[in-house]
């Protein structure tokens, strides 16, 4: 009677268990998803670190844009041209002009130039202090906060506090864009690797404004538009901005800037 009772069990178990591998078999058959062997071949090429710095969620996001034609070849900021030039060999396609980037702090306001309206005792965080009045304790409201946010989220160790401002080293920046997102100042931005003259500043504040809260702040003059034979600098919003496709980089600006926040 035991015997048979054993026998049994294992008959109902072994049949559940035959049924339930029919089962998923059938399933997955009938909902398996076409694998796009060019999809995997461009994910195979992109460098993996998933950062999210073009703008699509992941590599296996970009690989798949890039199949589609939603994004260039050359997408992703961390590979290169290296990396870009191996897409393309997969597209079948040119990988044309690739600019390298990195990343760049416009702000100079060091606590020796930048003026303070109080003592920050908060937490020891950009988003933390951005919110508090003033945005900072710093007169200006548009200056780096230097508590780290970017720093703390950079894989490559190109960010640096000093002078209680982030600094990139751009030797290290591998582009990836995760310090831009985290600058709640929206103070960091990607440019060209060999532009080599760049704002450092981001007030919006009128020249005498600016002038008061920070020693290093852009007074929107005018002085390196009439200077640039270009055509490459506009002041807009009271700051300076540099068209980089026109910039020779011939550093004339950065020579009359007289409160030196365009820097070379």
């Amino acid at each position: 009677m035991e015997f048979n009772s054993i026998l049994i069990s294992v008959i109902v178990v072994g049949g559940c268990g035959l049924l339930i591998s029919i089962f998923l078999s059938i399933f997955a058959k009938r909902f398996a998803v076409a694998v796009n062997e060019k999809e995997e071949a461009v994910l195979e090429a992109l460098p993996g670190n998933n950062c999210g710095g073009c703008g699509f969620p992941g590599c296996s996001g970009l690989a798949a844009a890039i199949v589609k034609g939603e994004a260039e070849v050359s997408g992703c900021p961390v590979g290169g041209r290296d990396v870009a030039e191996a897409i393309a060999k997969i597209m079948g396609v040119e990988a044309g002009n690739i600019v390298k980037k990195v990343a760049f702090v416009k702000c100079n306001g060091t606590c020796e130039v930048a003026g303070e309206d109080y003592s920050y005792t908060g937490p020891q965080d950009c988003k933390s202090a951005a919110i508090v009045p003033g945005r900072g304790s710093k007169s200006c409201n548009y200056g780096c906060l230097g508590f780290g946010s970017c720093q703390k989220v950079c894989d490559n160790d190109a960010i640096s506090i000093v002078g209680g401002i982030a600094v990139i080293d751009p030797e290290k920046c591998g582009s990836c864009g995760k310090c831009v997102n985290a600058c709640p100042m929206g103070l960091i931005e990607l440019v060209p690797y060999e532009s080599n003259v760049r704002v450092a500043c981001s007030s919006k504040d009128k020249g005498a404004v600016t002038a008061k809260a920070c020693k290093a702040g852009c007074v929107g003059c005018g002085i390196c538009v009439k200077t640039c034979q270009y055509g490459a600098i506009t002041v807009e919003n009271n700051i300076a901005h540099i068209d980089y496709d026109k910039c020779v980089r011939c550093k004339a600006c950065a020579e009359k800037c007289p409160k030196k926040i365009i820097t070379v």
